[in-house]
């Protein structure tokens, strides 16, 4: 069916806004119950995927960092592993030292690089997700106040939202 929050909110609308008229009113309607129900249910159960999405995103984030220091790691321990090699050397100590350093500050610049791109990356698509949840929720508070409204209608006329009165 409806593939996210918005078309289930777009669909419920269009059967509110598509419903027949009651007779001699053209501010009440008639909708059948269980398929706007079952659209709700349908809203519902869309939340939590967006909200799992937000949490793929997360855990993303938390992969990418680790691979970075991963990364970083690796790079220190090649580091490591290419100065100890030309300690070994007499004649090469000092060039030794000064590459183990350049590696460990290059590696050490890398990682917070990708550190800070894999910040940025998961704030922008949670900030992204956000809005998306955001939207989707205004407008599920725009439809109960309508059909509030609707239903208010109604009772002030001393019927029950759906009924048809007894007069036809």
């Amino acid at each position: 069916m409806a593939t996210g929050v918005e078309e289930l909110l777009d669909m419920l609308f269009d059967m509110i806004d598509e419903a027949k008229s009651m007779p001699l009113t053209s501010d009440k309607c008639i909708i059948e119950r269980d398929k706007a129900l079952d659209l709700l249910d349908e809203i519902r159960g869309q939340f939590p995927m967006e909200l799992s999405e937000a949490k793929k995103l997360i855990a993303a984030r938390a992969e990418y960092i680790a691979s970075a220091k991963r990364e970083g790691e690796l790079i220190r321990k090649q580091a490591e592993d290419q100065a100890k090699q030309i300690l070994a050397e007499d004649e090469l100590l000092a060039q030794a030292k000064q590459k183990g350093n350049e590696l460990l500050r290059t590696a050490e610049e890398r990682s917070r690089e990708l550190r800070r791109a894999a910040n940025e990356y998961c704030e922008d698509a949670l900030r992204r997700t956000e809005e998306a949840v955001s939207e989707a929720y205004d407008e599920i508070k725009k439809s109960r106040a309508r059909f509030r409204a609707l239903a208010g209608g109604a009772a002030q006329a001393g019927r029950q939202p759906f009924d048809i009165p007894a007069d036809q």
